[in-house]
């Protein structure tokens, strides 16, 4: 049996990362977002937002990471795999900033495709800022509406994530997946 791949996306500070942590405490296997790596390791590097001086390396970078989290959930044995984050979301960004990307963003979107795909909406009680994560709630906002278009574009039916506690939105992704 092949896993379902399931992404979790939104917007910076919807709760995909809770949800996440939440989802691999339960023992389903979770891949964590790759970006907070890539910007921590070109920090070590002297560049301190990477993806606001140089976005097309940041998504290349990126790109590259989330490939190899498909690969590795293609290959997985369990039922279901958990991404923080799946391929589009680099093209959304990339259309966020308004910013050229090489062809082979939008193969690997078409050719690695995920079963499910879960939207978090911003939600401004949970919102906040840090030393990675530098955008502005509206600012979240408009990446939530690109993330919409872009998945979207790619033939996905978004499943939306109600607001909730992490364990209440944890459980009805659980539920929606088991009762596809």
């Amino acid at each position: 049996m092949k896993a379902k791949k399931i992404v979790i996306t939104g917007g910076p500070s919807t709760g995909k990362s809770a949800i996440i942590n939440e989802l691999n405490k339960r023992g389903y296997t979770c891949y964590e977002e790759i970006s907070r790596q890539v910007t921590l390791e070109a920090r070590e590097k002297g560049i301190d937002q990477m993806f606001l001086t140089q976005p097309l390396l940041f998504s290349e970078l990126l790109l590259k990471g989330r490939e190899q989290q498909y690969i590795d959930a293609t290959n997985s044995t369990n039922e279901f795999v958990f991404l923080d984050r799946g391929i589009p979301d680099v093209v959304a960004y990339m259309e966020y900033a308004k910013e050229d990307y090489p062809e082979n963003f939008v193969k690997s979107c078409q050719e690695n495709t995920y079963d499910y795909v879960f939207i978090l909406a911003p939600w401004q009680e949970i919102y906040k800022s840090d030393a990675v994560r530098y955008e502005s709630f509206e600012q979240a906002k408009i990446i939530h509406q690109n993330l919409l278009e872009t998945y979207q574009k790619y033939d996905y039916n978004l499943q939306d994530v109600p607001f909730g506690s992490i364990e209440t939105r944890a459980q009805h992704i659980l539920d929606v997946v088991k009762a596809l």
